[in-house]
Parts: C-alpha cells; structure tokens; sequence
C-alpha cells in the first residue's frame, strides 16, 4: 500500500512543480479497438503515437467505459517508428453491466504546440473514443483493427492521400467519414476546423482513402476519420483515428505506386503480385504493404523485393491461399512508397482488393419424381456451413464476373431453399411442382464468414405430363358433411402405341386425404375410355384437404398391367388468419397445372350471394379495411392451364369456403427507447417514440420495465394510460444503475415486445472535499463525504501525511475526521495531506470497488495555516 501511496507523492508534486508544457507536446494520434472476449467482456486496447524527443513517457492511461467505471490502464508495448514518432499500447479488460451502447474514452493532456487547425493547442486535451455497441441479437463483434500507422509527411501542393489500412476480423462491412477532433470529455473542440485545401479534403466512405487534394499552406494540422462498422445492415460500431499530418515547403515529389487491379481466387490458389514503385526525383524507395492477409497465423502473405534501385523499387507480394481464408468481403491490401529524400520523406500511396472465393459444389444430379425432383450434390473443400439451391424454368448459359459470387435475383433464378446436407427434395414448399416443365438447377456454397462460391453448374430434369393428364379437381360444395369434389381428365391419346393395350380398360380412382397423396385409397373406378369425369361426394371439403390420382389399366384378364404414370392434383385449400382489421388469406395446393391467377370472392351478407373482390397472381391476399368482431366468408377461384396434344389448354377450379372474423391480436411494434440519468436529482429519465408515428396505430398505453441488476429479470414498475406521454421519470432506490424496457399496449391490450434493453450506470454516488479546516471557528471543522442517500454502505478510508505516516483510517462511509490523529487528541498541522480510499460502490452488476486517491488541503491554525509541501 505505502509503495502505491508514494508513487501518488511522487506525481503530485510532479505536476505541481514541473513545467506543464513539457507534457503537453507529446500526442500525435491515437485510436481505441477492441476484441469481444465473452457476452459482457471486452479486451481494449488504446494505441497513441506520441513524439519522442519530448521525454514524456505515459506508463499508465485512465479510460472511461461508458458505464460509469473507469480504469487506469498499463502500458504493454513500445515500439519507435520513423520521424521520431513511438507507438504505445495499451490494453485491458472490461465486463459492461448489459447490453446497450457504450462510448469509450480516453483523454489525455495535451496535443502539442502549434497545431494550425486547433486554437490554443498546447492547453487543449487530446481524446479519442470508440462506441461499443453489446447487442446479442448482432453476435459476437470486434472492431476493426488500424494497420498501416499514421506517421507520413505531406508536401505543400501535392496531393496526401492515407489509407489507415482497417482491418475487420469478423468480415463486417465499414464505411468512413471525416468528424471533428475531440478534446475534453471526449466533446468537439471549440473552433476546430479541417485543413485549408486547394481543391478539397475528405475521405473516400468505400475505400477508406483520406485525400488531401492539396494542401495550401505548411504546418501541423490534426484530422479526424471515422470509421463506422456494419452488418447486415445495420450500424454496430465505430471507431475514431485521430492522426497528425505535417506539412512542409519542399521541392520533393512524393512517390507513386503503379495501380493493381483487384484480384479473385479460389482458395488454394496463389496469389502473386509485381508492385512496383517510382521516384521522379530518383530518391531511395521503401515499400510496406500491410492488409488482413498478413495476419493469418496459416499461410500468411509475404513480400519481398525484386529490385531496389535509384528511383524504383519492384516488391512482390505472394499469397497461397487456403480455405481459413475465405469470406464474404475482400482483403484490403495497402501499399505505401516511402522516399528518402534528405529534406522530408514523403509518401505515395495506393491499393487493390483480393477476394478468396470458396470451391462450387460439383456433381449435380436432379432425379424427377411424380410432383418433386430429387436434388443431391457433393460437397466441396472447405466444409461449407450451408448450401443455396436455385431454380429456373428452361436452361440458362449463366456468364458471371470473375469476381461475381452466389446468385443474384437478376440472374433469373429463382431461391428455392437453403441446408446444410447434400441432397433436397424440391416439391415448391409442399405445393407440388407442375408437370410438363424442365427445371434447371445450379447450388451455391457458403462458407463460415459468409462467404459464398460460384454457382454450381446447371443440371434440368424435366416432370413429363402424367397419363392420363389430370385437368380439374375443384370443390362443388363446401361442406363438412356434404362436400363435393369433381375431377377431371384427358381421354388418352397413342394409347394404341402402348404394347400390349388391347383392351378392355379400366380407370381406378384413389384419393388420399392430404395435399401431397402420402394416403391414397381406392375410391371407386370406371370402365372404358370415354367418361373421364368424377363427382365425389359426401366428403368434408370444408375443413380437409384432398387430393387424388388416375390409374389407368389394360384390365383384360391375364394381361392386367397399368398404363403410364398417374399425375397427382389436389384441391384448392383455403386457410385465414385473422389480423386486425383484416383478413390474411393463405391458398394451398398441389397440381400439375399451372394457375396464373387467383380471384378472391367474398359473401355479400345482403344478397348472399359471392362477389369478386381482387385478383392475385401470389397464393396469399390480404383483405383489409374490415370491421373487427365481424364474420367475412370466402372462397377463391384458380385460373390457369395446362399442356395438352403440344398446346395449353385453359382450366378452371374451385376452393373451399372459408369464414373468419378478423380481431386485433397483432401486436404493436416495440418502442425504441432511450435512458439517461440525473444524477444531481437522483433520477433516471426514460424517452421513447411513439409507434402510432411509425408503424403502430392504436397503441394506448406503455409498460415500464426496470431491474436494479443486469441480468436479472425485469420488474413491471409502471405503465402509462396515454400514448403521447414518452417520457418517464424514476426514482430509483439504493442505487441510481439499473436496467429498463419499456412495451406498448393497444387498443385490444396486444403487448408489444420489449424494447431493447438499456442499462445506466454513470453516477458518481461518493465524493471527497480537498479542503477541510478543523480550527473551531464552527465552518467547515468536519471532515466529511458527499453519500447522497447513503448508497454507499462500505469503504476503507486512510490518510497519511507528508512523511508517509498513517494518521487517520475508518471504515465510516461519512468518514467525519475531526482533524485529529487517530488515538490521540492531537490536532494535526496545516499542510498536504494524501488519502486512499477504497469504496464499494452499487451498480447494476452489484457491488464493485473503486479506489479514489487525493490530497487534502488542512488548516487547522486558526484559520490561518500555511499549506506545508515539506
């Protein structure tokens, strides 16, 4: 404890007699990225670049999380770089309390003097954040790494251009953006302002690139790059490089890296590229490349130089690829030319892009049965995770890009399915495929990081028209009891061509009480050829779903046999869903015809009589502007055709009638909510939209949500009868952390999903005063702690004196020292006096430890005491 208590010694009277500017030259840039280590837990790391020659050195650095916590964190790594810039790393964990967004900082005093774009440099605090987002909906996230360090030169009048080279290790998708450099509290400094430019400054949102086009005038000037991190859509981090640029009057041209096309493989293939570099003023060239390729611990890219010769320089850059390295997003691979001319080194700078596409699936075979095809396939290298299966009516000679992966809707297939096995049955979702068709197929791999492999090549398999065709099975009469169902078919044709068809024949009828005829029966037959009609009655075509096939047999005695394949056609099905307001209507069946359109008809309750409401070419419609509590009935006719004789021939069919009567139990989208706390007014203040603006429009009211612990199941504290009230204040007991969600209410009580949740923990509960004077004038004569509510319960409390003596300790979270040292009556003396305090603190992860270190300020002579730094 002592060895800590004199460092503390040592620092304060540092910064009380040491020259302040002297620590205030020495932050160049700096970026904070993280590594998500468990659900909660984050392994940071602050990377700064400081100047040398300024002898200042930060072993240790404080950051705030975001969560109200703060840590100081050491110094792991050091490593000095060109032009005097040294890089320092930092790095640390950290448990947050839940999820939310969190915004991590770190501040430092001070950029240094002279900075052209910031007012009052040298007194002006150098921070830098990152926003951390825990969402466990999004998936484990780490942030991109910054690989090419932020170190080079520009040149009054020439172009600068500087790619920070990010790196994304889950294969998230970034974007970029020049933002104000920050100062204290991680807020925009006061009259800070991008560089003057001749033509313009910014930064390229896709490439990363920041281009300086040109500078107009010599000295340091400070930017800031953004970079913001994606997936699926949606924003789930950002980082901040803060970076320095030097800019000075100079003769020398930079110099400059011939273009490289981007590059896609296949994995297993190599990579091997010629980069060659040129210096107009024949300067000595150094080449780094850096990229994600060079981070691989299996096949690692590498370069090495050709040729390095007065004004250019030939590296080549090789990669044997494998299949660790395939994802869905290229690798950036940076290069930077550096010269070495005597006056200032200036850089050229440029990039390509390698893809490594994983193998296609080979051996496509598809293998047609009555009203599906059977799809199987080998797997490729690279153990896929899954397989997209795409379909298309007719065959397609498909050209694609050779950097151009999967399929996209454009290319005229169409997504059937997706899994993780080697074979699929394509039946179109249980609806059956129509038969006369050829139906061609290509497979797509995908791969751990989303990766995707070129379509496979194309295999057609064709359903040849059952015999005989079937043309109609439509419901008559819609009734539980009662129901009828007429089928139909095609008299054969070439039945003379069938060897062995003399005669006499036979049509067998089998039904099978499903869509797809897993149960087929034998329900009646017909002798000879010429009837192919049948009613078939007494059937519940209200509530089931049936669905039937025709054999036809040679029935002559010793020479029975059947003659063709029987197709398979089911009834049209109707099932309701209702909503609010509405009525969703699904259409469900299995037939070798194929329909183009639906039409809806819906009972007029006044003629009863069926009127045709809408037409659909989709088997789903939605029928809205409803009355709810009321009965619609329905029922759907199919249009559509067949193949016959070489020709399409048009059919008709009836569904079932179906009733439903539409209620509200759709529920309400989730509000989007918003937490801050008051820590002055020990209150929490919960703000939230209001759906009814969005995507609601009965919501009548909000629950309020709230646990005093992350992690722990959410309490119902509240709720609010009155869609425009969104705020809402708490008061919260025993500690100002807790986690809160809020759901909203319709009309119909529909309980909307909880928000997502957002946690606080940002207040201070316990503060120490630096100045106390126990001289018996009646003000100020105790030593006391700010504990609001008393929500702190514990702390260890001990102060020393100049010589490192202990003189008072408790363990009372009030403390109230009366200037005396502890077991005696003697009153201490004027002077400095140091304190370490540990406290345990509430927050929503329970009770956590915060040292607190300072001085005390003690005047005990009458008022009148000198402070003693002896």
């Amino acid at each position: 404890m002592l060895t800590k208590f004199y460092k503390i010694v040592i620092l304060f009277f540092l910064l009380v007699f040491c020259n302040s500017e002297i620590f205030a030259t020495h932050n160049r840039a700096g970026e904070i990225t993280y590594t998500q280590i468990s659900d909660l837990t984050y392994e940071v790391t602050i990377t700064t670049y400081t100047y040398l020659l300024s002898n200042v050195e930060r072993e240790e650095l404080e950051v705030e999380w975001g969560d109200g916590t703060f840590t100081t964190v050491p110094r792991i790594e050091v490593v000095d770089l060109p032009d005097y810039y040294r890089r320092n790393r930092y790095v640390a964990q950290h448990t947050f309390p839940g999820p939310g967004i969190y915004e991590i900082l770190v501040q430092d005093p001070n950029r240094n003097y002279g900075v052209e774009n910031i007012p009052n440099s040298v007194n002006t605090v150098f921070s830098v954040k990152t926003a951390l987002f825990v969402n466990p909906a999004l998936g484990y996230n780490s942030t991109p790494i910054l690989l090419n360090p932020p170190i080079n030169q520009a040149a009054q009048y020439r172009v600068f251009i500087h790619n920070p080279s990010a790196y994304d290790l889950d294969g998230d998708s970034l974007s970029y953006l020049l933002t104000d450099c920050t100062g204290e509290d991680g807020e925009p400094i006061e009259g800070y302002s991008l560089p003057a430019a001749t033509t313009e400054i910014y930064a390229d949102a896709i490439s990363g690139d920041l281009v300086w086009n040109t500078p107009a005038e010599a000295g340091k000037y400070n930017i800031a790059i953004k970079i913001n991190e994606w997936r699926s859509g949606v924003q789930i981090g950002a980082i901040t490089r803060d970076m320095q640029i030097d800019v000075f009057e100079t003769e020398n041209i930079p110099p400059v890296v011939d273009s490289i096309p981007d590059i896609c493989v296949l994995a297993g293939d190599t990579v091997s590229v010629l980069i060659r570099s040129t210096d107009e003023d024949l300067n000595d060239i150094s080449v780094t490349v850096t990229g994600g390729p060079f981070l691989f611990e299996s096949s690692p890219a590498t370069t090495e130089i050709i040729s390095n010769t007065a004004g250019e320089n030939i590296t080549k850059f090789t990669w044997i690829t494998n299949c660790n390295h395939i994802r869905k997003e290229p690798f950036r691979v940076v290069i930077t030319a550096r010269d070495n001319h005597p006056d200032v080194k200036l850089v050229g700078t440029n990039k390509f892009d390698v893809k490594v596409i994983g193998p296609k699936p080979t051996g496509l075979i598809a293998e047609p049965g009555n009203a599906f095809i059977r799809l199987n396939w080998k797997a490729p290298d690279c153990n896929p995770v899954k397989y997209l299966v795409y379909r298309k009516i007719g065959s397609l000679d498909l050209i694609q890009d050779s950097c151009e992966t999967g399929l996209s809707e454009s290319s005229g297939y169409e997504f059937v399915s997706e899994t993780s096995d080697t074979l699929l049955i394509d039946n179109d979702n249980g609806e059956g495929l129509v038969q006369g068709f050829e139906y061609c197929y290509r497979i797509v791999a995908e791969f751990i990081n989303g990766g995707q492999s070129y379509p496979s090549d194309e295999f057609c398999a064709a359903l040849e028209p059952g015999y005989p065709v079937m043309t109609n099975v439509s419901v008559e009469n819609s009734d539980e009891f009662n129901g009828e169902i007429f089928v139909r078919w095609l008299t054969p044709d070439r039945i003379d061509t069938v060897a062995g068809a003399t005669g006499p024949f036979k049509y067998l009828i089998n039904r099978s009480n499903d869509a797809i005829g897993m149960h087929f029966q034998l329900v009646d037959s017909i002798s000879g050829l010429k009837d192919t009609t049948y009613s078939d009655i007494n059937l519940d075509t209200k509530t089931s779903q049936y669905s039937y096939e025709i054999e036809l047999y040679n029935d002559a005695p010793g020479n029975r046999f059947r003659i063709g394949t029987p197709p398979l056609a089911s009834s049209m099905f109707l099932t309701t869903e209702p909503s609010d307001n509405a009525v969703k209507i699904t259409i469900s069946k299995n037939t070798p015809w194929l329909d183009n359109e639906y039409v809806i008809y819906r009972l007029n309750n006044a003629t009863m009589l069926y009127d045709s409401i809408a037409y659909s070419t989709s088997r789903e419609y939605t029928d809205i502007g409803l009355k709810n509590g009321s009965s619609y009935c329905y029922k759907v006719k199919s249009v559509g055709t067949y193949t016959s004789m070489g020709a399409e021939r048009p059919t008709i069919n009836w569904s079932n009638e179906v009733c439903q009567t539409p209620e509200d139990f759709q529920r309400p989208c989730p509000p989007s909510l918003k937490v801050k706390s008051s820590c002055d007014s020990l209150k929490n203040i919960l703000s939230w939209n209001n759906p009814n603006l969005s995507c609601a429009n009965d919501v009548i009211a909000y629950n309020i949500y709230y646990s005093n612990l992350a992690g722990q199941q959410l309490d119902s504290i509240d709720r609010i009868n009155d869609s425009e009230t969104i705020i809402y204040e708490h008061f919260p007991e025993g500690s100002m952390g807790g986690c809160y969600a809020v759901a909203a209410v319709d009309s119909f009580y529909n309980v909307s999903d909880l928000s997502f949740l957002q946690c606080v923990d940002n207040c201070s509960y316990y503060e120490l005063p630096n100045v106390f004077s126990p001289n018996g004038d009646g003000i100020n004569d105790l030593y006391t702690a700010t504990n609001p509510l008393g929500y702190v319960k514990k702390i260890d409390m001990k102060i020393f004196n100049r010589l490192g003596e202990l003189v008072f300790q408790t363990d009372n979270p009030l403390i109230e020292w009366d200037g005396k040292i502890q077991n005696s009556n003697k009153m201490v003396s004027s002077g400095v006096y140091y304190y370490l305090c540990d406290v345990w603190e509430p927050r929503i992860s329970g009770l956590e430890l915060r040292n607190i270190v300072g001085f005390i300020h003690v005047y005990s002579e009458n008022g009148k005491g000198n402070v003693n730094y002896e």
